[in-house]
């Protein structure tokens, strides 16, 4: 047991227990998306090499349990035939979190399993000074609570308005949760003030006959949840565009890789050095 390089196998997600040589083993999660075929092999896992049963993290992970030192190997063989994967751990970027989004869900506004997917391929398990968390969350009802991530990702869209079509019935004035919506029936006049929308897109589901909108990614940065909780800042304009979403992404884990001490979080780098610079380093590419 002396040559045991327990900090390699917490990197590849084998946690240790309280019990001697037995841990809690994390799979790979991508937004919570596991196949029926893959329950299957995690249940048999369970069975055979835990104690039957599994737990459900709050990242929409699943660990197992009870995974003895001795089985190591053979549990990561028989999940690899069964087409699941061992999670990661320590300082790089851990579980992706989404909710179903638009594919699914009537309130979303963006794919959130595409985009997370797609940050999985790009980003998942890259080496970082301390841990680092995406969530995608399909709008406003932020079911995946996006602020809470170092970076968090939100479905928004930008309403525009067709006067044309626009009968000044006041619905959308109505269901605006920041009033940013100013109608005057008697005048016919409509305005939006920029400055109070947040994207939430209420309006346009409340009158898709004289309003629509571009849908976008409404992105915060600097969540925290742990013995300090800090709520992710929005410090960018909606943004409409994928492939600038990935380059922002790019520059802030580059600004956290060079700017950080070692086992240092994301806010608290920010917050330690001020949040000016990262911002213009953000703002050169929109």
């Amino acid at each position: 047991m002396a040559n045991v390089n327990y900090k390699e196998l917490k990197k590849g997600g084998f946690m240790r227990q309280k019990q001697a040589n037995y841990f809690s083993m994390r799979l790979k999660s991508v937004g919570g998306h596991f196949t029926a075929s893959q329950l299957v092999t995690v249940q048999e896992v369970a069975e055979k090499y835990g104690k039957g049963y599994i737990h459900l993290t709050s990242r929409q992970g699943i660990e197992i349990p009870f995974i003895h030192l001795d089985n190591v190997n053979e549990v990561k063989e028989a999940l690899k035939i069964g087409g699941v994967e061992v999670g990661v751990c320590g300082p790089r970027v851990r579980t992706i979190t989404a909710c179903q989004g638009s594919e699914i869900c009537p309130s979303g506004l963006i794919d959130t399993k595409k985009i997370a997917d797609e940050f999985d391929k790009r980003f998942g398990g890259r080496e970082l000074p301390h841990k680092f968390k995406f969530g995608f969350t399909g709008c406003h009802n932020n079911c995946l609570k996006a602020e809470e991530n170092d970076i968090g990702v939100k479905g928004g869209v930008k309403p525009s308005w067709n006067s044309e079509k626009c009968i000044f019935c006041g619905i959308c004035q109505a269901v605006c949760p920041t009033k940013a919506i100013i109608i005057d029936k008697k005048n016919k006049t409509f305005d939006i003030d920029r400055e109070k929308c947040i994207y939430c897109g209420k309006c346009v589901k409340s009158c898709p006959a004289a309003l629509n909108g571009e849908n976008g990614f409404i992105i915060s940065f600097g969540g925290l949840y742990g013995n300090k909780i800090a709520i992710g800042k929005n410090i960018l304009p909606i943004v409409f565009d994928e492939d600038k979403l990935y380059k922002i992404v790019e520059i802030a884990l580059k600004y956290f890789a060079e700017n950080a001490k070692s086992g240092e979080r994301f806010r608290n780098m920010l917050d330690r050095i001020g949040w000016d610079d990262f911002q213009n380093q953000l703002k050169s590419i929109i």
